[in-house]
């Protein structure tokens, strides 16, 4: 006897075409638009600083001697190397970048501006 004639079993062809009951079917909708939000918002972060500091990717690609195209595409990356995150966030006019983190209930603050970025306790 082999595992398709089985009591119970359905190909997973079959199990995958068949529509989901009511109650899965709103879950897998509401977390594919709370997904599909969260991706939204991460990819719009530098385009926020830019906007934030009224500034056009024209602008911003002039301060890092870049083109425009190349600033475009920054702004929609899933992930960045730190320099050029820091080189964008100064072409936006920060004056300082720092990452904070809270680990086990203190705040940990990591100067991006430094070549060591050690880490020192915040405030």
């Amino acid at each position: 006897m082999s595992i398709k004639d089985a009591p119970g079993f359905t190909p997973r062809n079959e199990r995958i075409s068949r529509p989901m009951d009511p109650e899965t079917e709103a879950l897998v909708t509401q977390v594919t638009a709370e997904a599909e939000a969260e991706e939204r918002a991460y990819r719009m972060s530098l385009a926020a600083v830019r906007s934030a500091a009224v500034l056009t990717q024209e602008e911003i690609a002039r301060r890092l001697g870049v083109k425009q195209a190349a600033v475009s595409r920054m702004e929609s990356r899933d992930n960045l190397l730190y320099k050029t995150l820091v080189a964008y966030l100064h072409a936006a006019g920060a004056d300082d970048v720092k990452l904070t983190a809270t680990l086990a209930g203190r705040r940990v603050e990591i100067d991006l501006d430094t070549a060591a970025g050690t880490p020192s306790e915040a405030a």
